[in-house]
């Protein structure tokens, strides 16, 4: 009994748009998550309400990736869980390693493996098992995720110090190539780790898996799709095959698909399948032994044709396909008739008018079944029949063909009424029982009814557990890209303070006075040669209107100069001035245009530089 979350139509609209757009069917997911990543993602654009995002999606398509990326949260690591990992390699592996024959094939499959780093750990722990030689001869891992990026990503192989830490010592001295500040696994054993996309949701899984490794990818989807992954995870195992989960993850609904190995570790066992639904899931096709092709038609002809049941199978168009020896016996429908329209035999009509089940057939793509047909023949005997009316499509649902099938059931018929028969001499024993039964029912019912209560309790601690982990993950990429952004921000600092302090060096090194005024006359700069010549500190003039300082250089004069240079033209002038010990001396000043922080006709404001002459 899964708690239910509330529909918000608008949202749901969006969920079809990227489903219809892009190909990303996110409609499985649990919507409390789902809808908190998405909301993030709006208030980064300014978006209010799903409508507007959607109509914003129309509009810029380059946001379907910054999207994808919000929700797709990829956080993964080298080892995570570590008492998990060793009990995987000594409990399960070696005991599978064992099991197999000493030629036969190892496939691993990691389903929602992000960057990757858990298909290395898988390529790292089966080599410390089987030996590098053994591993490579031997083993197939399968990785795969949804997000383009992040298996590109993958492929690269290549990690930094941060990601490494959970690696021990000796493994990365034995698995990874330093380049740089970066990490790089061998090149020769990542050949046996297979990179591709695929939808959990939407995609067939891969097959005859010995283990499968999901974790912490599960609990990122409500219940009605965890079980229909988990009933794909089940066929693409082989018998025996494990299944490795995260610790958010405890498939506590699931007994009949997986039994606990290890429910602390999250280990689980394929459990044996009972029975198979015809068409639930498209199987890879079984492996023929190399018999010729002719031989194999000939086969198939031969087993339809010897059929105890009479067929007729037809075209898409209505042309009998394939006939039988039952049903030319019982209808005189014989392989003479291949190519005729359907509608020029009596079958089309009789015993019954066929034609229309099969049209329904046809549009609704399913099986229908016309019982309790009656076909009188000679001597007044009377047989019954069911008829079924199948299509036939491929795998990709388009239409093959009709087959339809006329099973004789006169000696059911018969046997039935037998049975009816004999069914209300028992009726009275049942009645007897029937009292028992309504006791031990009402009995059961009560016990029900206190398991589904405890099921409830379970699966509300579990959403509640799933849902926890969701958010520290949420937490842990949200701290990482705020770790980036302050190792991009402290770097920057680092190279102002670096400009700062070389400029710095440039202007106290210049045996010229250099003063830098805004477009307002207001002093940014000045230098120790300044300070010198006319007796006033930096902090003291900084802000000031340069004109009006109190120094011993006649500034009216340089008026025009000043106000030639804030309009782009360059200019000096020579002047009497009396420096800050009282002494008579020439200055010859050079006023040039500061440019470059804007892009008008005008500068930004002046350089002054301001030279004694002996």
């Amino acid at each position: 009994m899964a708690v239910m979350e509330p529909i918000d139509p608008h949202f749901e609209a969006l969920l079809v748009y990227l489903k219809e757009a892009r190909g990303f069917d996110f409609t499985g997911y649990k919507r409390s998550g789902l809808m908190r990543r998405v909301n993030r993602r709006m208030s980064q654009v300014d978006v209010h309400d799903y409508q507007s995002y959607l109509d914003f999606l129309q509009v810029h398509p380059d946001e379907f990736t910054t999207l994808f990326n919000t929700i797709l949260i990829n956080v993964t690591g080298f080892f995570r869980d570590a008492d998990s990992w060793n009990f995987l390699r000594a409990e399960v592996l070696e005991p599978l390693i064992r099991a197999k024959p000493a030629d036969s094939v190892i496939r691993i499959w990691s389903a929602g493996c992000a960057s990757g780093e858990e298909a290395y750990t898988l390529a790292m722990t089966l080599a410390e098992t089987l030996g590098l030689g053994v591993f490579r001869e031997r083993v197939k891992i399968y990785a795969t995720d949804v997000d383009e990026e992040q298996l590109n990503e993958a492929r690269q192989a290549a990690y930094g110090e941060r990601e490494m830490q959970a690696v021990p010592a000796e493994l990365r001295e034995r698995y990874f190539e330093a380049s740089g500040n970066r990490y790089l696994f061998r090149k020769d054993l990542r050949r046996s780790v297979i990179f591709g996309r695929n939808d959990l949701v939407q995609d067939a899984p891969v097959s005859r898996i010995d283990l499968l490794a999901c974790r912490n990818t599960l609990m990122y989807f409500n219940a009605e799709t965890q079980s229909k992954i988990l009933g794909r995870f089940h066929f693409a195992l082989a018998d025996g095959g494990v299944l490795f989960l995260g610790k958010a993850e405890m498939l506590l609904s699931h007994g009949s698909l997986f039994v606990p190995i290890d429910l602390k570790r999250r280990v689980f066992r394929r459990a044996p399948r009972v029975s198979q639904v015809p068409g639930a899931m498209l199987a890879e096709s079984p492996r023929v032994s190399s018999a010729p092709l002719t031989a194999l038609d000939q086969l198939r002809g031969e087993a339809i044709s010897a059929s105890p049941l009479a067929q007729l199978v037809l075209t898409p168009d209505d042309l009998v396909a394939v006939t039988n020896r039952q049903l030319e016996k019982q209808f005189g429908v014989s392989s003479r008739d291949l190519g005729q329209p359907f509608r020029d035999l009596d079958l089309s009509y009789r015993p019954v008018e066929l034609r229309r089940y099969i049209e329904q057939a046809k549009v609704e793509r399913r099986t229908l079944r016309i019982p309790d047909i009656q076909l009188a023949r000679g001597a007044g005997e009377t047989v019954h029949l069911e008829i079924q009316v199948s299509p036939l499509t491929d795998a990709e649902g388009s239409l093959l063909g009709v087959s339809v099938i006329f099973d004789d059931v006169s000696d059911a018929r018969r046997l039935q009424h037998d049975l009816e028969h004999a069914n209300q001499q028992l009726e009275a024993a049942y009645e007897e029982l029937q009292s028992t039964n309504e006791e031990l029912e009402t009995t059961n019912e009560e016990l029900q009814s206190t398991v589904e209560e405890l099921e409830t309790t379970n699966e509300e601690l579990q959403s509640t557990n799933e849902e926890l982990e969701t958010m520290n993950e949420e937490i842990q990429s949200t701290n990482d890209e705020l770790q980036t952004i302050n190792d991009q921000l402290r770097d920057s600092t680092r190279r102002l303070d670096e400009a700062n302090a070389f400029l710095d060096t440039v202007l106290t090194s210049l045996e010229a006075g250099v003063a830098v005024v805004d477009r307002d006359l207001r002093i940014e700069v000045w230098n120790r040669r300044a300070e010198d010549l006319w007796g006033l500190r930096a902090e003291e003039v900084t802000g000031q209107h340069f004109l009006n300082l109190d120094i011993g250089l006649p500034l009216e004069k340089l008026r025009p100069l000043l106000r030639g240079a804030l309009g782009g033209e360059s200019g000096e002038a020579a002047v009497d001035a009396v420096n800050r010990r009282g002494r008579s001396l020439t200055v010859r000043v050079v006023s040039t245009p500061l440019n470059g922080r804007s892009t008008g006709a005008n500068s930004d404001g002046a350089i002054i530089v301001m030279e004694a002459e002996d």
